[in-house]
Order: structure tokens, then C-alpha cells, then sequence
């Protein structure tokens, strides 16, 4: 299955250097490129790509708010953030919008490839040593939060053991050895968490665990 990526970035060497990279990556196809945030959200609503690979900071309209309209209005549709810098403030605001995670611009061309990947199956990238410095940097000054997820009062003890481990940045294999459980038990639990709270995937847990005061940083 052949999949289609979009790509976002109000530098045009940037844009053609994905899209190269893309094209001759196999199994995946760029399907546009798009100058600023309004673009991104017009030709994502046109293309239904599986993902867009999304600059945060674009005329017209941020990358964030590209983000939260597409997450909003084409849920199928995968956003990964693209960033300069590894502590960029906008990060955070963008996986509260929807994104399913992020990448540094110089990640090895491997690695974004294997990322829009990972991202289109409906996994989240969110490396542990990403979630455990992210999220504690900049859950200390989030945008006001709207009320809690709906569900959050009907985890069980074990799902918020669950999530309180997946926002301390713990990959499944982690999770089932300090849990003393099967990777098919713990992708259960994650689940449900899921659908309990409503997320998209475990970027979303992530800041919903933050949000609600389950997990506090260090």
C-alpha cells in the first residue's frame, strides 16, 4: 500500500528536499506541497494524504493551527511536526492541537522515512527521552486546558497505572517487563485508554495524563 504525504514548509529548498526524499523512498508518494498553514489545511482537505509532515512556524497561518484544523476536521489524517529546535516551545502546542509527534529538520533522511511510517500505521512518535523532557519542560506553562477528557473517572486502577507510565516517557516493551505483563496485555490496556479518553493515539495520553494531573513533571 502505497502511502501519500504532504508537505509543509514555507522554505521552498526545504519542501523540494522532502518531497526528493520522499519520492524515492518506496511505498511512499508526495501528493503537494504547501507554502503556509492555510495551504497545508486546503490541500490536505483536497488530497486526504495519510500524513502531513507540518513546519510550525509559516506565514499566513502557524503550523499549529494547520495542525488543530486538520486533526479537527480530517481525523484520518496524521500530522508530523517538523521543527528547528529540539526544545521549541511550539512542540508541546502542537501535540495538544492533535500531532502525533515530532522530528528535528536534521533527523537523518532513514529516520524521517521510518517516521512517516510509524505515524501512518497509528503510532505516535514520541521516543521516551522525548516524552520525559518535552512534557516536563513545557506542560509548566500549557495554553489553558478545557475541561477533562470524558472517561477519565472511569479508568481502572491498572489503566491509570498504564498512563501514568506512558506519560513517564515508557515504550511497551518497558511497560509489559515493570508490569510484569504480555505486549498483547499492554497494547490492550492502551486500547482502551484510547477510547476511553478519546485520543488519537499515544501522543494525546501523553498530554491528557499532564492536562488532568494524573502525572506531574519532575
Amino acid at each position: 500500500m502505497e502511502l501519500r504525504v504532504l508537505v509543509a514548509d514555507d522554505q521552498a529548498l526545504v519542501r523540494g528536499s522532502f518531497r526528493v526524499l520522499i519520492d524515492t523512498a518506496p511505498g511512499l508518494r508526495a501528493v503537494g506541497e504547501a507554502g503556509t498553514g492555510a495551504e497545508a489545511v486546503e490541500l490536505a482537505e483536497r488530497e486526504r494524504p495519510d500524513v502531513v509532515l507540518m513546519d510550525v512556524r509559516m506565514p499566513e497561518m502557524d503550523g499549529i493551527e494547520a495542525t488543530r484544523r486538520i486533526c479537527r476536521d480530517l481525523p484520518d489524517v496524521r500530522v508530523l511536526i517538523l521543527t528547528t529546535f529540539d526544545l521549541d516551545s511550539y512542540v508541546y502546542a502542537a501535540l495538544r492541537a492533535g500531532a502525533s509527534g515530532f522530528l528535528l529538520k536534521d533527523t537523518p533522511p532513514a529516520d524521517l522515512l521510518s517516521a512517516v511510517r510509524v505515524v501512518a500505521s497509528g503510532e505516535s512518535l514520541l521516543a521516551p527521552t522525548v516524552t520525559r523532557r518535552l512534557i516536563a519542560e513545557f506542560v509548566r506553562r500549557p495554553a489553558p486546558a478545557g475541561p477533562p477528557p470524558e472517561g477519565l473517572d472511569a479508568l481502572t486502577d491498572r489503566e491509570r497505572e498504564v498512563l501514568a507510565l506512558i506519560a513517564r516517557g515508557l515504550s511497551n516493551a518497558e511497560l509489559a517487563e515493570h508490569l510484569h505483563l504480555s505486549p498483547a496485555t499492554v497494547k490492550t490496556h492502551i486500547g482502551r485508554l484510547l477510547a476511553k479518553l478519546q485520543a488519537r493515539d499515544r501522543a494525546q495520553l501523553v498530554i491528557a495524563a499532564y492536562e488532568t494531573g494524573l502525572v506531574r513533571p519532575r
